[in-house]
């Protein structure tokens, strides 16, 4: 038992926990952490909710453009997906300047 704590309190503290389902945690921020298959447990602390979360972490580079944003591209252009990434990365996301560039 935590120094200082009753088993009253300890026993609504286990009470307010909750376990909850999910298969991604995304914390967005000026980095990206993508952590897969975790184990997250909500705790309602003095009238504060915290989450606990234990999973595979991993930072993700975020891009400027959407998936779909490259299928329109490789529509209007022909050119393929490798292409096309390059030239949005290339372009910071600027779409109109991508498609005028590989056309």
């Amino acid at each position: 038992m935590l120094p200082g704590m009753d088993m009253k309190k300890l026993k609504k503290m286990m009470k307010d926990m909750e376990n909850i389902p999910a298969e991604r945690v995304i914390i967005e921020g000026p980095k990206k952490i993508v952590i897969e298959n975790p184990q997250v447990v909500k705790i309602n602390l003095m009238g504060q909710e915290t989450f606990q979360i234990v999973g595979e972490a991993h930072e993700v580079e975020e891009t400027p453009y959407t998936e779909e944003d490259v299928k329109m591209v490789m529509e209007q252009t022909g050119k393929s997906e490798e292409e096309v990434r390059s030239a949005l990365d290339k372009n910071k996301g600027d779409i109109a300047k991508t498609i005028l560039e590989l056309k």
